[in-house]
C-alpha cells in the first residue's frame, strides 16, 4: 500500500502548514506561538480533546476511534535551532538567528496530516494520543513530559516517533531493534593555575600545558578502557584560554561530548574521565573542576514494536525501501525517555539529497510529509483495528 489516497489529497495543505512553521521558529520550551498555531489546526481538524501547557508549551491531543481499545501515542518534536538560515527560500525563517534546521517543522506537519486523516476516518479502536513536544534540541522536553505524567494521565500503552533523514533515499525507512541512538553526556572542565609573563614560565603554573595534557589523555579512555565492540565516542569540542601571545593565562577550560549505548559503559566513561582530569591536575599542579552533565540516555527500541513498525513502513513504502536492521548511530534523541516509559519504536524516514541536519542550508523535503503521515495513520489502524 503506498501513501494513503486521502492523505495524498492533503499534500498542498501540508506543504503550506510546514512552510508557515518554518517561517516562525522557536527554541527549547519557548514554543508559545508554535503551540498556539498547532492548537488552531487541531481544532479545525476536529480532534476530541486538546491538553495544553504540558512541559510548558507541549500539547497532547486525543482522537477517539469507533470502538473500545487501548491508547497509542504518536510523537512529534516542534522546537528549532539557534542557527542563522542560509536557504534563501521564500519561506525562510523570519526570526534572526533561529531556524528549523532539523526538520521539526516537518515532523509536526506529518503528525497533523495523520491527525486530519484519523479524525475524518476513525477506522480504529481505542484512542490515539498526539504528542507535540518542545525542547528536543535543548532541555529534554521528552523527559519533562514523561515526568509530568503524560503516559499515565492519558493511558498510553505504546509510543512511536519518526525523524527525517536527509541523504537517505527518498521514502526509505530505517530502524533497528535495541539501541538505535546513543546516550549523550557533556563534560565541562575548568582549570586554574597561576598566570604571569610568557618569558618567565618558571614563576607560573601553566594551565595551557595542563589542558593539552588532559585533552590528549581523555582520548585514551575508549581505546584502552572500553571493550572494542562496545561503540563509544569522546570528542573534545571546545578549548578556551589565553588573551595574548606573551601572557600565560590564569585559567583554561575544555568541553567534551561523550556518547555510548550501554549504561555500564556510560558509567565507566564518567569514572575514567574524572580520574584522568584529577590525576593530571595533581601532575601539573593546577586545580581542576569537572561539571559533568548527565544527558539523554540511549534511544532503545523495543523489539516487537520495532518489527511491527517496520511491517507498517513496508506497507507504505514497499519491502525494498525498509531496512529494519540498520546501523545504529551516535546521535542522541530525548524520545529515549518515552521509550523508557513505554514500549515503542523510533524510525528514520529518508528525504533524499540535501544539506544535512543542523546545517544552515538544510530544508525539510515537503514531498516526504504524506509518507510520514501515512505511516502514522496506518500504524494506528494496524495496531488497534476495529473488531
Amino acid at each position: 500500500m503506498p501513501v494513503l489516497n486521502r492523505i495524498a489529497s492533503y499534500a498542498e495543505e501540508m506543504k503550506a502548514w510546514r512552510r508557515h512553521l518554518h517561517m516562525y521558529p522557536e527554541l527549547a520550551f519557548d514554543c508559545h506561538e508554535t503551540a498556539n498555531w498547532i492548537v488552531q489546526r487541531l481544532r479545525e481538524i476536529g480532534v476530541d480533546e486538546i491538553h495544553e501547557r504540558i512541559a510548558k508549551t507541549g500539547i497532547v491531543a486525543l482522537i477517539k476511534g469507533r470502538g473500545e481499545g487501548p491508547v497509542i501515542g504518536l510523537r512529534a518534536d516542534m522546537d528549532a535551532l539557534p542557527i542563522e538560515e542560509l536557504t534563501g527560500a521564500p519561506y525562510a525563517s523570519t526570526v534572526k538567528g533561529k531556524m528549523h534546521a532539523c526538520g521539526h517543522d516537518g515532523h509536526v506537519t506529518m503528525l497533523l496530516g495523520a491527525a486530519k486523516y484519523l479524525a475524518e476516518t476513525r477506522n480504529f479502536a481505542g484512542t490515539v494520543a498526539l504528542i507535540f513536544q518542545p525542547a528536543e534540541e535543548d532541555g529534554g522536553g521528552g523527559q519533562v513530559m514523561v515526568q509530568e505524567g503524560v503516559m499515565d494521565r492519558f493511558g498510553i500503552g505504546q509510543v512511536y516517533g519518526i525523524h527525517n533523514a536527509p541523504n537517505v533515499p527518498f521514502g526509505h525507512f530505517t530502524t533497528t531493534p535495541g539501541p538505535l541512538m546513543a546516550s549523550v553526556d557533556t563534560a565541562f572542565v575548568y582549570i586554574t593555575g597561576k598566570g604571569g609573563h610568557g618569558a618567565t614560565p618558571h614563576e607560573c603554573v601553566d594551565p595551557v600545558v595542563a589542558v593539552v595534557g588532559m585533552v590528549q589523555a581523555v582520548q585514551t579512555i575508549i581505546p584502552r578502557n572500553v571493550y572494542a565492540l562496545d561503540e563509544a565516542v569522546i570528542s573534545v569540542t571546545q578549548i578556551h584560554t589565553g588573551t595574548a601571545s606573551n601572557i600565560i593565562p590564569e585559567e583554561a577550560m575544555f568541553c567534551a561530548t561523550i556518547r555510548c549505548f550501554k549504561p555500564d559503559v556510560r558509567a565507566l566513561l564518567k569514572k575514567r574521565f574524572h580520574e584522568i582530569v584529577e590525576g593530571h591536575a595533581v601532575a601539573y599542579g593546577v586545580k581542576a573542576r569537572v561539571d559533568y552533565d548527565w544527558g539523554y540516555p540511549a534511544t532503545i527500541n523495543h523489539e516487537d514494536e520495532t518489527e511491527f513498525a517496520a511491517e507498517v513502513a513496508r506497507e507504505v513504502s514497499g519491502a525494498d525501501a525498509v531496512d529494519a536492521r540498520a546501523n545504529r548511530e551516535m546521535g542522541s534523541e530525548d524520545f529515549s525517555y518515552m521509550l523508557e516509559a513505554r514500549p515503542g519504536a523510533y524510525l528514520f524516514l529518508g528525504t533524499g539529497p540535501g544539506a544535512g541536519l543542523h546545517h544552515p542550508a538544510y530544508d525539510f523535503n515537503d514531498e516526504a510529509a504524506p509518507i510520514g503521515a501515512s505511516f502514522f495513520a496506518r500504524l494506528v489502524e494496524r495496531a488497534q483495528p476495529l473488531a
